[in-house]
């Protein structure tokens, strides 16, 4: 298995001064940064080659724990196709994860990716409850789409051969990431409507997804909440300083 972690994110004012590093991957949780966690938990799923864009610093941090450090780009969007492009596309699907997830473990991720049906684009997703009782008293987080509150991981399954048609939106899909709203007007205006009207469901936008890239798309249910906390900010980080 091949995989790739994003990891030129930065922090600023109180979480960067808390954290002691303007640099999020390398933000220390119990004494083990976001990005050896990353790292760990994809060489216990079985990932046998791992590069990662970054910066220097991170460089310095991880390179002799992966296969390969790729020179980060100015902007997220550029850097989620660096690594997109980061292995050639020799047949074996990409496993493409970011590195602010501070209790990310390789049961979570096998998991994961042991129930991704085969040939399919696909994210995991946990279900607000068992998100609650795993981190209780946690900033909120999630998307009520239908009724029905989930929070997503965030690692994600690319199949052999579908880089290019994922590349061919990254960036629009980047700059919408952490906006329900501008999400489903990039979509289609019929996903835009079913948003507004609080009808749209989690089984409309796998199917636009896969009209939209030709290959079947799936978000995996009742994955563990672990794939699901991202650390974004300062009260994110001292939620992970305290809890296990």
């Amino acid at each position: 298995m091949k995989a790739v972690i994003t990891a030129g994110g930065r922090i600023t004012g109180e979480f960067a001064r808390e954290a002691g590093t303007p640099i999020k991957a390398l933000v220390r949780v119990r004494g083990v940064t976001m990005l050896d966690r990353i790292v760990d938990a994809l060489r216990g799923a079985g990932a046998q080659r791992i590069a990662i864009v970054g910066g220097e610093e991170v460089r310095a941090a991880c390179d002799d724990r992966v296969e390969r450090v790729i020179d980060e780009a100015p902007t997220g969007a550029e850097n989620l196709v660096k690594a997109l492009r980061a292995w050639p596309d020799d047949g074996e699907p990409l496993v493409y994860a970011t590195s602010d997830m501070p209790y990310v473990d390789a049961a979570a991720v096998d998991d994961f990716l042991r129930r991704v049906p085969g040939g399919h684009v696909a994210l995991p997703l946990a279900e607000i409850g068992a998100f609650e009782a795993r981190f209780p008293g946690a900033p909120p987080a999630g998307i009520t789409l239908a009724g029905e509150r989930v929070v997503n991981g965030d690692v994600f399954y690319v199949p052999a051969g579908m880089v290019e048609r994922i590349e061919s939106i990254a960036e629009r899909l980047f700059n919408a990431r952490k906006q329900p709203w501008l999400m489903a007007r990039l979509v289609s205006p019929r996903i835009l409507v079913r948003f507004l009207f609080r009808r749209l469901g989690i089984g409309h936008l796998e199917k636009h997804a896969h009209d939209v890239l030709g290959a079947p798309a799936i978000a995996v249910r009742n994955c563990a909440p672990e794939l699901a906390f991202d650390a974004d900010t300062v009260a994110d980080y001292r939620y992970v300083s305290t809890h296990d």
